[in-house]
């Protein structure tokens, strides 16, 4: 099993399209996200509403989409901090998307 902690977490911000069917009702769901971070396995997304842990979904991005499931839904101040574990075909890279805003932190080390 890999451990997706030792993946390099980039810092980012960008705005992205999240689709998902509800649980309850099976309706197609879309919602704007902000992209808070991004590494190969998986990202943080900001919300206005829930997602349900173990949702799947896909987030479309400029160059296309990544799909995966909801790990996390965390409700705070700002709004619904949600983890996405990628599906392991739906892997992350700089090449193939580049959020607006990028920063990679270990560039303080």
């Amino acid at each position: 099993m890999i451990n997706r902690r030792v993946a390099p977490r980039m810092l980012c911000a960008d705005t992205v399209d999240v689709r998902w069917k509800d649980q309850d009702t099976g309706r197609a769901r879309r919602m704007m996200a902000n992209l808070d971070d991004i590494l190969q396995f998986g990202a943080c997304l900001l919300l206005d509403c829930p997602i349900p842990v173990k949702t799947s979904l896909r987030i479309a991005h400029s160059n296309g989409e990544l799909t995966g499931k909801v790990v996390y839904c965390v409700m705070r101040e700002v709004g619904y901090v949600t983890g996405v574990e990628f599906d392991p075909s739906s892997k992350w890279s700089q090449e193939n998307y580049r959020p607006e805003h990028l920063y990679d932190p270990r560039r303080l080390e």
